[in-house]
């Protein structure tokens, strides 16, 4: 019996803990768009990546040789 002295006002702090969490969360816009960041992982934007992967450059690349 001791012990729901302890126990339901502990679980009422989280409860309202958990609550005051939620309710901000809500008002700094967390929960605005939940759609959109989905789609987007899925959409081809092939925009801002690089043409090719830029490989090793051996040393006539890079001496300006002409050789091969």
């Amino acid at each position: 019996m001791e012990a729901l002295f302890l126990l339901v006002p502990l679980s009422v702090i989280m409860v309202f803990v958990a609550l005051w969490v939620f309710f901000s969360a809500s008002d700094g816009g967390q929960f605005d768009d939940l759609v959109g960041p989905g789609m987007r992982v899925l959409q081809d934007d092939d925009s801002g990546a690089p043409a090719a992967p830029a490989g090793p450059v051996d040393a006539a690349q890079q001496n300006g040789d002409a050789t091969h």
